[in-house]
Parts: structure tokens; sequence; C-alpha cells
């Protein structure tokens, strides 16, 4: 054994492909939630109307949007699960490390998110096609430039990685000490409560804009990269503050 020298790079990739094999599961589960955003999407996701005594018009905005909020839920969930003990003893199949172990984990996400974010894009077309299938002829639908296209997968993408990001930060969280099971829903819901009361919007607010609310995509995706960076990097120190086997 001690001549067989083994590349951190080898022992990633072994893991990695293990783990697209063995978490089939986190796909089916993204098939049901997307099916269940495309139904609830069907009421639309927006409505504008008018009339007049003899005539009354009422419009409704069909979008991915929904689609993609139970995307980003579902990516925040997976990456918690990836966290949990039983996923972690999957890993001593291989010769292993926290690092090896990390590494293999956020490649697996990567790869979850840029599914995620694609067939939540393309999730408009099923819904155009189920419109035409129900016969709704009263639907009408614009074309999109290629370049919009292009950023909307690019953003959806980046908007699920960022979810697992922070799932799997909290994931870690919680394997650290179960104590923050009940602190971080609590932070969460009492900076929303007190941007709810303040004046100006408040942190929670501010922080919604800051990142969401961005016009330039390149803006947008460098502050998702250091962000999803953060998180990452967070994760992995304290992860060696795990438990040893």
């Amino acid at each position: 054994m001690s001549l067989s020298k083994i590349s951190m790079f080898d022992i990633v990739k072994k893991q990695y492909i293990y783990k697209l094999r063995a978490y089939i599961q986190v796909f089916m589960s993204l098939v049901f939630i997307q099916m269940l955003g495309i139904l609830f999407s069907f009421n639309g996701v927006g409505m504008s109307g008018g009339g007049s005594n003899t005539l009354g018009v009422n419009v409704h905005f069909y979008s991915a949007d929904i689609v993609i909020a139970f995307t980003i839920v579902w990516a925040i969930i997976s990456a918690i699960l990836i966290t949990t003990q039983a996923y972690r003893n999957d890993d001593f199949v291989f010769i292993t490390n926290r690092k090896s172990s990390n590494f293999s984990n956020m490649l697996f996400l990567l790869t979850a998110s840029i599914i995620g974010g694609i067939t939540a894009i393309m999730s408009t077309y099923v819904m155009k096609v189920l419109m035409y299938v129900l016969e709704r002829a009263e639907y009408l639908s614009s074309p999109i430039a290629a370049s919009e296209m292009i950023i909307g997968f690019g953003a959806t993408i980046l908007y699920v990685l960022l979810g697992t990001a922070i799932g799997y930060f909290i994931g870690t969280l919680v394997q650290l000490n179960r104590l923050f099971v009940v602190l971080v829903p609590g932070v969460f819901i009492g900076m929303i409560v007190l941007g709810a009361g303040s004046m100006d919007g408040g942190f929670f607010q501010d922080m919604i804009k800051f990142i969401f609310m961005e016009s330039s995509f390149a803006l947008f995706f460098i502050k998702i990269v250091i962000l999803v960076t953060l998180l990452f990097s967070s994760s992995m120190l304290l992860s060696n503050r795990l438990e040893v086997r």
C-alpha cells in the first residue's frame, strides 16, 4: 500500500462519478418538484384586466417563475441532505478525507444546479405545449431573443447554485451543532420580521435587493460567484471540526 500513490484529483473524480449514480433520487425529486411547479403555474403568475359596460378582459401572465422558485427550494433541501451523516458515510467506500469529500459534493451540487436551472427554464416550453394541447386558443406567446435565453439560463443556474451553497452551509452548521436546527430558522424569520417593521426595509431586504435586483448580468455573476465561494469555503472550514471516523 505504501507504493500506491493516489492523487486528490483521482479520488474526487471517483467520488463524483459514484455520487452521480448513487444520488439518482435527487434528480427524481427534481422532476416531481418541477412538475408540481408547472401545475401551480397554470393559474398564471400574474393577472391584469379591464373592461367596459359590455366587455371585460382578463389577461393572465405565464412564466417559469414558480418552477424556478420550487427548484431553488429543492436545491437548498438537497444540499442539506447531502451533509447528513448517512450521506457522509457513503464516502468511506473510497480512500477519502474531508477535502476530497467536500470537493466531490460541490461538483455534484454544481452539476445538479446546471441540470435544475436548464430544466426550470425549459419548463416554459412544456407549459406552452400543454396550453395548445388543452386547446386554450386564447394563449399568446412572444418570441425570445437568443441573448435573452442565454442570460435566462445563466441567471437561473446561478440562482440554483446559490441555493445549494446556502443549503450546504446550513447543513454543515447543523451537523456541527444540532442547536442550529432552531437557530437558523429563528434568525431567518427574525430578519424578515424586523425588515417588515422597518421603514427602510431592513438588512434582509437590502441584501435581497443587492443580490437579486442587479441590472447588469456581469455584476450579478460576480456577486453570486463570490457568495457561493464564501459559503462553500466556510462549509469546508466548519466540516474540519466534525468528528472523525
